[in-house]
């Protein structure tokens, strides 16, 4: 039997964020999307620890988690909201949770997920190629600006009147 995914693929790609340089998705959102409490899922992921190395899995740092709660205006640590820090999963580890959560929905899910991580890398891909391609423009035209001043110069210098020898006076 599938499970209709609940979240569409722009609302899941919302929830990649990029920390430490790396695109990843907290436990909390991930806890959401397979229909599990964050309980569970770190239990799971605790209990299978071999298979989320460090760079599948990170827990974020209090600074970390204090730039996210400014950033989503989520709760303070006094009376709910996040007491423990939160698990950060890479796109490998988010394939991994797969493995480790083996419900119908866990599949489905996992599958929506990689594939925003797909369109986000091809996205990211095509702007590296626009910016590659807008370098070499300005690269192309930085030397015609240079020619076509050089250009302007001379055109200048032919307009200026020829500049006459001064007669000298006396001898």
């Amino acid at each position: 039997m599938k499970h209709a995914i609940i979240v569409s693929a722009e609302d899941m790609e919302k929830k990649i964020l990029l920390i430490r340089g790396q695109k990843v998705m907290l436990d909390v959102h991930l806890a959401k999307l397979y229909g599990v409490s964050t309980k569970r899922l770190k239990q799971q992921v605790r209990r299978n620890q071999q298979r989320f190395p460090n760079d599948f899995l990170f827990e974020l740092t209090a600074e970390e988690l204090a730039g996210l709660r400014l950033q989503f205006a989520t709760s303070k640590t006094v009376r709910g909201g996040t007491r423990y820090m939160p698990f950060a999963f890479t796109e490998q580890g988010v394939a991994m949770l797969s493995t480790v959560l083996k419900s119908e929905r866990a599949i489905q899910t996992n599958i929506a997920i990689m594939r925003a991580f797909v369109k986000i890398r091809e996205f990211l891909s095509s702007h590296r190629e626009l910016a590659r391609k807008l370098e070499d423009l300005e690269r192309k035209y930085e030397s015609h600006d240079h020619k076509i001043n050089a250009v302007f110069e001379a055109i200048r210098q032919l307009m200026a009147p020829p500049i006459k020898p001064k007669r000298r006076i006396g001898f």
